[in-house]
């Protein structure tokens, strides 16, 4: 039996990856001597669940929920910009940028965990928080690097970066390489409710 690891997400606009690269840039810099694993920008993703281990055999059902569940929505939009820090700026391990998001993204990824449950995968326990993962700090990290990344958080701001639509979900792949994380796309499916069209 083969095994991927997976997940589903969704894609940000071209003008939204630049802006982040930017951002990314600026706080690497700020960072520098800091221990923090910063995530190459064209990796930035809005996770909508995070599927670990998955038999290659379960795709096709996986494929099937979001199918089903994207077409109950239409395209909608996310709006990107303020950042912050995982599980407080105080004790930051993952550093990110945040995302207002209407109901209907919250809505799909209750669907999507409901289904996902049904085939066997872990549902999430804590309250689903849309971000962007910028980077995330080790950790063995020290509590005086700790207590300066904190404080270069707090002493950092990021206005809004603007907004993206929103027409498709994807679910991806996920290799482990010596470089970091490398992305497949297997299948997208599109947001269109044909009952409000």
């Amino acid at each position: 039996m083969s095994v991927i690891r997976a997940f589903i997400a969704i894609d940000l606009s071209p003008e939204i990856h630049e802006k982040l690269e930017k951002v990314s840039r600026k706080l690497k810099n700020r960072f520098s001597s800091l221990p923090a694993r910063w995530v190459p920008t064209r990796n930035i993703h809005l996770t909508i669940k995070f599927l670990g281990d998955v038999s290659t055999s379960n795709l096709e059902l996986i494929k099937g929920v979001l199918q089903v569940e994207s077409r109950k929505y239409t395209p909608f939009e996310i709006s990107i910009g303020d950042l912050g820090a995982y599980p407080t700026i105080q004790r930051p391990r993952v550093i990110w940028i945040g995302t207002k998001v209407p109901q209907e993204l919250i809505d799909f990824h209750h669907g999507i965990e409901n289904e996902t449950a049904r085939l066997g995968y872990t549902r999430e326990k804590r309250k689903y928080s849309p971000h962007l993962t910028l980077a995330r700090v080790p950790r063995n990290t020290n509590s005086n690097q700790v207590a300066q990344i904190s404080a270069l958080l707090g002493e950092s701001k990021v206005g809004f970066l603007g907004a993206t639509r929103i027409n498709k979900v994807h679910l991806y792949r996920s290799d482990l390489k010596p470089g970091g994380a490398e992305y497949t796309k297997l299948f997208s499916a599109s947001f269109v409710n044909p009952k409000i069209i």
